[in-house]
């Protein structure tokens, strides 16, 4: 009885499993708009640029702009198992081909027979980017369909087309629209009500403040009457008081017909308002609409000082009021995306979102189009930023199908920079090249300068790898010696023994006698001096306080992370706590763009000339985010997509610290104390790296004794691990 019982529930639970298969066999694919890969992208980051005003005047991008292909062609080969039905849906007017045979008219569903297919639809729109919608039991737009720009077929006199074409065709490009409605060139950013914290009388009006940097749409509610209102703003309230010299300003006209809740049509970064009224008008109050990118925050950090923990809280704050649409440099003044910002975001967005999608679309969007007639953004060494993203892009998300798609976009932009070389087989700059590196007051950028050569190198590292990812052996090799060659090219000419340092420029064949900070700190964490030249270079440059100082964020980052690398974390944390901190006591809510603690007053929002023309939200302003996860909880990938890692925790001085640093799957979590370690993870595999005065034990696992209080633990993921050590402090 008891068998037949067990034999009757097992067939049941076969059957419901069958069933359960069936259905999901059933549920059709998923489909997703398509459209020529990186036009979407280009076009998008078109329309964001345009945003940017000067006091209401229309104030491009400084850069050639690139344009999305007209008409482009798609094509999938498939075989279906029985009749199916296709919904079809595009932006643009579309020609429908099956098995080679026009479809005429504007069919918006087709029939197609069981059996084997090949479907291709051209998509004409010359204002947005042709793309494509299909939806079918079977079939739908997905990422295994081809596209191409190019199509070579022709028809000969007979009328018979051709059966061979020599077009080149690509993957496609895509982005989470994926329903018929959610049209690509509709896209919006979300938006959510924020109120203000405070309103006073200022003349005739009103300054209103919203309690914080903020991005979006002010809206009046109780909107009546005849009249004008002048909206000026501001970052600071000293700005948005300022109606003549503030940066960004509305001028609103209305003749009684207007809404009641009625919202400024362009979205601008404030946090004061200031409004005067003319006319018969009048309102009730103010509130905005706060735009952004929704994104989880999936780093985390705490410790046990306070003042550190804020400055993680607003450099995320700081780095998600960037990450728009693309990585932005600043949200009141620019707007537009640099490389050189955007790079810093990928490494902060790298320990704080891992939104690798913000990354490729940031990156497809600078690359444009070919034939490349510039550098990016005009400038040399932002180029080279770009290459070096790229690698860093695979080595944090392990996406080899990005590289392999776009590698020749990769060779065409390093045959630009190659062809630009001197006759010493260095860069240096030409008509139009803007050799930009740091906003720094006589620094020179004449010549040869060793920075660029040093991201030249690393540049040509980063397409070794990429060649080789992509097939290209010959690449590979050819790249791979043009970094060799440049590398020795860098010792031999600007490395001085005498000053124990990178020199910084050499002009006309005479190499100058000026050591600045920018290459010996990139030849730290690129890994490219000695250990003893490193230590020499910390002594002689960067604790040397004759040599230039920095006083922007954007080389801070750098300035700081090469201490790191050197094991100066305590150090760096005061550092942090000055810089960061000093931004804080004059009341920032978001970072800066640049900060000199020597300035006073309204000289801290003044830049360009201009009383208010500095960035007070400025991505790289959040470079703490990166140095608390890299340097502090120690977890950076040492293989591609976090296969393999490493966590060295680092205290600098600090009585505890935890937080999370996300992965492609998952988080690691580590928590340190002066007597404790715990640490988990979800994928890879690890090493934990820790200094201890004795012998440590472990609950599970075997720690290996590298010597010199240097110890190992293998960390495997789904396994929490507890140390208790004695750190050296």
């Amino acid at each position: 009885m008891e068998t037949r019982k067990y034999t009757l529930l097992i067939l049941l639970f076969m059957m419901c499993f069958a069933a359960l298969k069936v259905q999901a066999q059933e549920k059709a694919p998923t489909a997703t708009w398509i459209w020529y890969p990186g036009d979407y992208e280009i076009w998008l980051s078109n329309k964001m640029q345009a945003r940017r005003t000067e006091r209401g005047a229309f104030l491009p991008p400084l850069w050639r702009y690139y344009s999305p292909y007209a008409m482009v062609t798609f094509r999938k080969d498939f075989s279906l198992e029985k009749e199916e039905e296709l919904q079809i849906f595009t932006e643009g007017q579309y020609k429908l081909q099956l098995d080679g045979k026009q479809l005429h008219g504007n069919p918006k569903t087709v029939k197609i027979p069981a059996g084997n297919h090949s479907l291709v639809i051209k998509v004409y729109n010359q204002e947005q980017v042709p793309s494509v919608y299909i939806q079918g039991s079977q079939l739908v737009t997905d990422s295994s369909w081809q596209v191409t720009y190019e199509d070579k077929e022709w028809i000969d006199e007979t009328g018979k087309a051709s059966d061979q074409s020599g077009t080149n065709w690509e993957v496609v490009g895509s982005w989470d629209f994926d329903s018929p409605q959610d049209l690509p060139s509709q896209f919006r950013l979300a938006t959510s009500p924020h109120y203000a914290t405070d309103r006073r009388a200022i003349g005739q009006g009103e300054l209103v403040d919203f309690g914080r940097e903020t991005f979006g749409y002010i809206q009046f509610h109780g909107l009546r009457g005849k009249g004008k209102i002048n909206l000026y703003y501001g970052e600071s309230e000293e700005e948005a008081l300022d109606s003549v010299y503030c940066e960004t300003l509305d001028y609103l006209r209305f003749d009684g017909s207007q809404e009641e809740a009625y919202m400024v049509e362009s979205s601008k970064a404030f946090r004061y308002v200031q409004l005067q009224s003319e006319g018969a008008i009048s309102y009730d109050s103010v509130s905005m609409h706060y735009e952004y990118l929704p994104l989880d925050y999936r780093g985390e950090w705490n410790s046990s000082d306070d003042l550190l923990n804020e400055i993680w809280e607003v450099s995320a704050y700081t780095m998600h009021l960037n990450t728009r649409e693309f990585f932005l440099d600043g949200i009141k003044r620019d707007r537009w995306i640099w490389s050189g910002d955007a790079y810093q975001s990928y490494l902060m967005n790298y320990y704080l979102f891992f939104d690798n999608a913000s990354v490729r679309r940031t990156l497809l969007a600078l690359r444009g189009k070919d034939p490349i007639s510039s550098h990016m953004n005009t400038i040399m060494d932002y180029s080279f930023y770009w290459f070096v993203g790229i690698y860093d892009y695979y080595l944090y998300s392990g996406d080899k199908e990005f590289i392999r798609n776009f590698y020749p976009r990769m060779v065409s932009m390093m045959e630009f920079c190659l062809d630009r070389r001197n006759e010493n087989g260095m860069m240096e700059g030409l008509p139009g090249d803007w050799i930009f590196i740091d906003w720094a007051d006589g620094l020179s950028k004449q010549g040869e300068v060793s920075f660029e050569q040093m991201l030249f190198a690393r540049s040509l590292e980063a397409m070794a790898v990429s060649a080789e990812i992509a097939g290209d052996e010959q690449g590979r090799q050819r790249y791979g010696a043009l970094a060799e060659e440049m590398k020795e090219k860098l010792f031999e000419v600007f490395w001085s023994a005498d000053r124990q340092a990178m020199m910084h420029q050499r002009v006309d064949g005479q190499v100058l006698d000026q050591v600045t900070r920018y290459a010996n700190m990139f030849g730290i964490f690129f890994d490219y001096f000695s250990e003893e030249q490193k230590q020499a270079v910390k002594q002689s440059v960067l604790l040397n306080d004759n040599v230039q100082k920095i006083t922007t964020p954007y080389m801070r980052f750098y300035e700081l992370e090469a201490l790191c690398a050197l094991g100066e974390q305590e150090f760096v944390l005061e550092e942090i706590r000055d810089y960061w901190g000093g931004m804080l006591d004059l009341g920032a809510t978001s970072f800066w763009e640049k900060y000199d603690p020597e300035e006073s007053g309204e000289e801290h929002l003044a830049m360009y000339g201009r009383p208010y023309g500095k960035s007070l939200c400025h991505a790289w302003g959040a470079s703490p985010i990166y140095l608390f996860g890299k340097y502090y909880l120690g977890v950076k990938p040492l293989s591609e997509g976090y296969g393999q890692y490493e966590v060295r925790p680092n205290l600098g001085g600090l009585e505890w610290m935890e937080g999370k640093v996300p992965s492609p799957e998952g988080e690691i979590a580590v928590y340190c104390s002066r007597k404790e370690i715990r640490l988990s993870a979800d994928q890879g595999q690890g090493l934990l790296i820790f200094h201890s005065k004795s012998k440590p034990k472990t609950n599970t696992g075997s720690i290996k004794d590298l010597g010199e209080g240097v110890y190992e633990l293998s960390i495997s993921p789904g396994v929490e691990y507890t140390v208790h050590y004695k750190a050296i402090l």
